[in-house]
């Protein structure tokens, strides 16, 4: 007899994305009928994330949280129309990883600029370093898929997970606090992959 076991998850965005299949799946099926190209979505995506760092440079930080709220499904969007049209696209992919680095650019350079014109340049300086992790954990991951080692999605701070903390510390106002937790998750998170990919590689000086 045999049993299904249930899947197992290595990252919180891969659990949700598990839970939210079957209406991602029907929200690409739409998209395919409603003749939506994926790719117009990911340039979507990105036309709101400028507007809401527009916002957060003005120091409108709940206005910023509510367009990014807004724009979140789209981020699950352009994927679930591209698999419903079976579409494997290596364009697609780079867009759509190309687009996601300028988005989280944007923000946290929002939120730069603001600290920056009220002269709280401590508190630009810990956006930017923020942004540098954000950088640091898409970048291992990328870098790994690149040397044939594998997809890196381990650790906590992944984009969706950035995503949430930035539209809460938005919604909220607590923008100090939260670029702290981003501060130190990020770079955790960055660290954490390094040190699977060292483990997957160690061995590499001995063949």
């Amino acid at each position: 007899m045999t049993t299904n076991n249930p899947p197992q998850f290595t990252t919180l965005t891969d659990f949700l994305r598990y839970q939210t299949r079957d209406f991602t799946s029907w929200i690409g099926k739409l998209g395919v009928a409603l003749h939506i190209h994926p790719d117009s979505v990911t340039v979507l995506g990105l036309i709101f994330v400028i507007g809401a760092a527009v916002l957060a440079a003005a120091g409108q930080f709940f206005a910023a949280g509510v367009v990014l709220l807004i724009s979140l499904p789209l981020d699950a969007l352009d994927g679930a129309i591209a698999r419903a049209m079976n579409r494997k696209s290596r364009f697609g992919a780079l867009l759509d990883s190309t687009l996601d680095r300028y988005a989280d650019a944007f923000i946290y350079m929002g939120i730069a600029y603001y600290f920056s014109a009220i002269g709280q340049t401590n508190l630009m300086a810990l956006s930017i370093f923020a942004l540098i992790g954000a950088y640091g954990v898409s970048y291992v991951r990328s870098r790994a898929e690149g040397l044939d080692i594998g997809s890196i999605k381990d650790g906590l701070f992944d984009r969706v997970v950035r995503s949430v903390i930035i539209i809460a510390m938005l919604l909220t106002g607590l923008i100090i606090p939260g670029l702290i937790v981003l501060a130190v998750g990020n770079h955790i998170t960055a660290i954490h992959r390094i040190i699977i990919v060292y483990h997957a590689t160690k061995d590499d000086d001995n063949k």
